[in-house]
């Protein structure tokens, strides 16, 4: 299966750490989408916004590693699952049940994030306009 990692997930150690047979196959932007931070957590999110791009990767995962992450992503409490195709295949993310304001993410949070956009080669101004949400 596909998967859309937009946050901590793209911290190449840490998801393979996670998801053991997980693969990066590629970066990839989810157009129409802005990301943010949110919730107790203070922990990634994306929000529709027309003409706006999430940058991210796209990982191959076993039903096992999907498994791993619901229980990381504390599925279907905090995160629900968002569906989209991406050249005909049909790619899932999570995405927060609720949209609770903008919160400031942790500083050891933010560096996960941010080491995660070098390994997959991302632009770091998305990352840093999220942070003026």
């Amino acid at each position: 299966m596909l998967y859309f990692a937009y946050g901590s997930n793209l911290h190449h150690f840490q998801m393979k750490r996670r998801c053991k047979d997980s693969i990066f196959l590629k970066k990839i932007n989810l157009k129409d989408f802005r990301l943010t931070f949110r919730s107790k957590y203070r922990a990634a999110d994306i929000d529709h916004k027309k003409n706006s791009i999430v940058p991210g990767a796209l990982f191959e995962i076993s039903k096992n590693d999907e498994k791993k992450l619901d229980v990381y992503e504390d599925f279907p409490i905090l995160y629900k699952k968002y569906y989209f195709y991406y050249y005909g295949k049909k790619v899932m993310t999570y995405t927060m049940v609720k949209k609770t304001p903008f919160m400031y993410p942790t500083e050891r949070y933010f560096n996960v994030v941010k080491r995660g956009y070098k390994d997959c080669n991302l632009d770091i101004k998305y990352l840093k306009r999220a942070l003026v949400s």
